[in-house]
């Protein structure tokens, strides 16, 4: 029986117990603040960094995996397997998905499937756990390859903001770029489609938007069972009013409470709050 390795990076914000279960492997962002290096979700801690992020003066930044990073990983990993699923944020929001397949062809001594996820965050996650499970069950390249694409039409994510200043001033700010300089006191409502930011609306309070989170992803998803996670940037007071009306709303066959890790909230800033979703077939 052939064993596919499940790879992603850390914007897929996948539970640490997922990882653990499924044997997930997670490349890290990178970001930079004050002359500092940190890799994500392991040298800074989300609570910190959100403290810091509110009171700082100055900005981080962000970047992507080195593609040594990606070689190094697939090569310890063909020691052990016989090929991998790569699977990564929007080749929209960062050039991650490249340099996988540049590391891919040029460095990895088993078969890699590289796969854009066309989402990210959470929504990004439930493709993975996809791919995973399938691979758990004994599938073949081909096979854990197929359960992470179709998963991809079958997710979503919603998302509101405290402000559009952090999408804005790290270039992912897409549609939402028609919100910027409005002088009214808006809350905006995003998601990702197709890989790219775009507007979904505005609400004039933030328990409106999240009003307005619920009613898109009903929309998006009706009836059907799913996978459901409330996401947050340093929000969490706010996640419990929006988890019990999930779970009273929605058939949710899991769910979870996740926090984006530091790179992502470098781009969302904190108290960013959202739904993602992975309805089944």
């Amino acid at each position: 029986m052939a064993q596919i390795a499940v790879v992603t990076d850390s914007a897929a914000c996948v539970p640490a117990e997922l990882v653990r279960k499924y044997n997930i492997h997670v490349v890290p962002f990178e970001l930079v603040w004050d002359g500092q290096s940190y890799r994500d979700g392991i040298d800074i801690a989300p609570t910190e960094f959100y403290r810091r992020l509110r009171e700082s003066s100055s900005w981080p930044t962000t970047s992507q995996p080195a593609l040594g990073d990606f070689a190094t990983l697939y090569v310890w990993l063909s020691q052990e397997v016989d090929g991998i699923v790569s699977i990564h944020l929007s080749d929209e929001l960062s050039a991650t998905l490249q340099t996988a397949r540049l590391a891919a062809e040029q460095a990895s001594p088993v078969p890699v499937e590289v796969i854009d996820s066309r989402t990210g965050a959470i929504a990004e996650g439930f493709v993975v756990l996809a791919a995973a499970r399938a691979a758990a069950a004994g599938g073949s390249l081909e096979e854990v390859a197929a359960a992470a694409k179709a998963a991809i039409p079958r997710v979503g994510l919603f998302i509101t903001l405290e402000t559009l200043e952090y999408l804005h001033r790290g270039g992912r700010i897409g549609e939402a770029a028609a919100l910027l300089g409005s002088r009214l006191r808006i809350h905006p409502i995003l998601y990702l489609a197709e890989g790219r930011v775009k507007v979904a609306g505005v609400a004039r309070s933030r328990h409106k938007a999240m009003e307005r989170l619920l009613d898109l992803m009903a929309g998006r998803a009706g009836e059907r069972p799913m996978c459901v996670s409330v996401f947050h940037a340093d929000a969490l007071h706010e996640v419990e009013w929006l988890e019990a009306r999930v779970r009273s709303r929605f058939d949710c066959q899991e769910f979870y409470i996740t926090e984006f890790t530091p790179v992502m909230g470098a781009h969302t800033g904190p108290g960013a709050i959202g739904l993602a979703f992975c309805a089944r077939q």
